[in-house]
């Protein structure tokens, strides 16, 4: 497994081995002792799984009074993943990371806490995987408008597939800083 990080500090990509042959591929989602050895100390305590079509874009998400650190991977399909730092005392406040993660190339993103998180499906369809350090809470939902002016992040779509929630989430700009992890 090999283990890479980013300029936004904590965020770390997880490339694992994949294993293939004529029948598929086998890779080992999650090892405690490896990941903890390589900064991904947390307990996961809570696994997601979401299904969606070409085009679909859902976040940007976050939870302020219970944030979650999260281990995202890509069951079925390929995603465009992006996370954006919300903490306010880090130095890479409002800045934005995006990466490519697929089933088949097996790549998983740690996104720490105090980072808000959505994706773009690329493929005909995705199934995404979150592995999340804390419960979800509902009305400790907070999130980012995904076409926020200030982040100017390139989704490579201008009319993607979208909750109705998701729509009417603010800009990053208008967020009252107390709505924002410290």
């Amino acid at each position: 497994m090999a283990f890479e990080t980013c300029d936004l500090g904590g965020i770390v990509i997880c490339r694992p081995k994949v294993f293939k042959d004529n029948r598929g591929y086998f890779k080992e989602l999650s090892r405690r002792d490896l990941y903890a050895a390589n900064g991904i100390d947390r307990e996961f305590v809570q696994v997601n799984m979401s299904f969606s079509k070409r085009n679909v874009l859902r976040g940007l998400h976050y939870q302020l009074k219970f944030p979650q650190a999260k281990l995202v991977s890509v069951a079925m399909g390929a995603i465009y993943d992006v996370v954006v730092d919300c903490r306010r005392s880090s130095p890479t406040f409002g800045k934005w990371f995006g990466i490519e993660l697929t089933a088949e190339g097996g790549e998983e993103l740690f996104v720490p806490e105090g980072f808000a998180h959505g994706f773009h499906v690329k493929s005909e369809c995705a199934s995404v995987v979150y592995q999340c350090s804390d419960y979800y809470h509902p009305g400790n939902e907070f999130g980012l408008n995904w076409a926020s002016p200030e982040l100017a992040i390139n989704w490579d779509t201008t009319d993607p597939i979208m909750s109705e929630k998701d729509l009417v989430l603010p800009s990053f700009g208008s967020i009252a800083l107390d709505n924002l992890p410290a």
